[in-house]
């Protein structure tokens, strides 16, 4: 009988070194290559917190008032970077130039916003943006949505900049 345990323990000791094996394996195909290195699938937190500043972001400096574009002009200042700030610097003058006349007053609300890619200190989205219009003399605002390709990059401050908005 006594051979008959050892036998048995043996053949659990090496059942359990294979399952083991097996389990460790798959932990390193998962985490291994790109997937892996995507924190967008397994950093809820971080996740969570770029999605969030983006939407901020893009609600303030997609929002507009004629008669008072100052907190729009802040918000891009602080809220973007690289080429989203020139490109929004273009925009910007032109809605300066014809808001004045229209009285334009424009609204940005985001929708929905999910992280397609998050490394590091930079991050991609993909960003639905309602927005409203309204015009003197409308009596009801005009409502556009838009999809967005977005980028973002954590500042030295360690909060979220918009680098890179792309309409889809």
């Amino acid at each position: 009988m006594r051979g008959a345990q050892r036998i048995v323990v043996v053949a659990v000791a090496v059942l359990a070194l294979v399952a083991g094996g097996v389990g460790w394996w798959q932990y390193v195909d998962l985490t291994s290559g790109p997937a892996g290195d995507n924190a967008a699938l397994v950093d809820e937190k971080g996740t969570t917190e770029v999605q969030s500043q983006v939407a901020v972001a893009l609600e303030r400096v997609l929002t507009y008032d004629h008669a008072d574009p100052t907190p729009t002009e802040e918000s891009a200042r602080t809220m973007l970077a690289g080429k989203a700030r020139s490109e929004y610097a273009t925009l910007f003058a032109a809605l300066q130039k014809q808001a004045p006349g229209q009285k334009l007053v424009l609204t940005a609300k985001v929708s929905a916003a999910g992280v397609t890619e998050l490394e590091g200190d930079r991050a991609s989205l993909l960003v639905y943006v309602d927005q409203s219009s309204r015009r003197a003399g409308e009596d009801q605002a005009n409502v556009s949505a838009a999809q967005l390709a977005v980028t973002a990059k954590r500042s030295d401050s360690g909060s979220w900049q918009v680098t890179s908005l792309r309409p889809l």
